[in-house]
């Protein structure tokens, strides 16, 4: 039986349910591409063909690719430092923001070189960082003092990390280092890189 004139079918989602979609599941869906294929695979077709709708949909609630990979920058950002901020004092405070990137760049390998190429938006990371800057403000440290420093840090965060997993874009980052010993390298790497960075602020902050 054909459907009344002028009718259109929804796409159906899994089990014949029509698919709902919204930015958070659409971006959420890009990360599992992304993590599984590879930057080179996330195409708005692709990610169609990923929630089980037509890739015209997607425009709805993202314009273009370049949209869409803002949104997937700022939602791993998010991820990194989505625990609340403890009440430290700042030096300690952006060595846990500095831990934490890390942990969420490893994690996602593919995000390194697309987050080294595609900075989070400004506003968004102003409003994602505001528990860290607030703590650098409760000792008295000029608010662009601050910036300078959490922005220095997640530059070494970021550097680091393509050191280790990155690879340039269009191509995929070698599987994280398995051999404990490699690993331990790296990890030490960081964590004498990162002390020297806060250890340095310090003493210029404080002075």
């Amino acid at each position: 039986m054909n459907p009344p004139a002028g009718s259109r079918p929804r796409a159906a989602g899994r089990g014949g349910r029509p698919a709902v979609l919204s930015r958070e599941r659409i971006v959420a869906a890009a990360v599992e591409i992304l993590d599984a294929e590879g930057l080179e695979a996330l195409t708005m077709r692709r990610l169609g063909t990923r929630l089980d709708v037509a890739a015209m949909s997607l425009y709805r609630h993202l314009p273009n690719r370049d949209a869409l990979l803002t949104a997937l920058v700022g939602h791993l950002f998010a991820e990194a430092v989505a625990e609340p901020v403890p009440a430290v004092p700042w030096t300690e405070a952006l060595r846990l923001f500095a831990l934490a990137y890390r942990r969420t760049l490893l994690a996602h390998p593919d995000a390194v070189p697309l987050l080294a190429t595609h900075p989070v938006d400004v506003d968004t990371g102003l409003t994602l960082l505001a528990g860290l800057l607030e703590r650098f403000a409760a000792s008295g440290v000029a608010r662009q003092d601050a910036l300078t420093a959490v922005q220095s840090v997640g530059v070494y965060v970021l550097g680091h990390a393509l050191a280790q997993v990155g690879r340039p874009l269009g191509t995929r980052p070698a599987a994280p280092v398995a051999d404990p010993a490699v690993a331990a390298f790296y990890d030490e790497w960081f964590e004498a890189g990162l002390l020297a960075m806060v250890t340095g602020f310090e003493r210029r902050l404080t002075a």
